[in-house]
């Protein structure tokens, strides 16, 4: 119980903090979905490289030592980032141009 607890509140707040953090780059460098890029090229690269030694060789397979627990915050924040991105065009479609 307590586990599924701290799943969903994780879960939140990843999502909480990448809508942030991608609605603040989206509206500094005017770009719309490059959070979700950004997000997807940081992530790949800190599951490949970043739990193993440096005597291990670090490739894909590795991806598969991570369990759900891992997963669902993870997903949580790649919708946070779209979230962002897709709040960031319809304010711009609303007519606002600091956006």
């Amino acid at each position: 119980m307590v586990e599924a607890i701290q799943i969903i509140i994780a879960t939140v707040l990843f999502f909480v903090m990448m809508f942030g953090i991608g609605f603040i780059l989206n509206m500094l460098l005017k770009t719309t979905w490059f959070p979700i890029g950004l997000f997807v090229i940081v992530l790949i690269g800190l599951a490949i490289w970043a739990p193993w030694p440096d005597a291990d060789n670090p490739t894909l397979a590795n991806f598969g030592t991570y369990t759900l627990v891992y997963y669902i915050p993870i997903t949580g924040a790649l919708i946070g980032a779209y979230v962002s991105g897709w709040a960031i065009r319809a304010l711009r479609k609303g007519g606002y141009k600091m956006f």
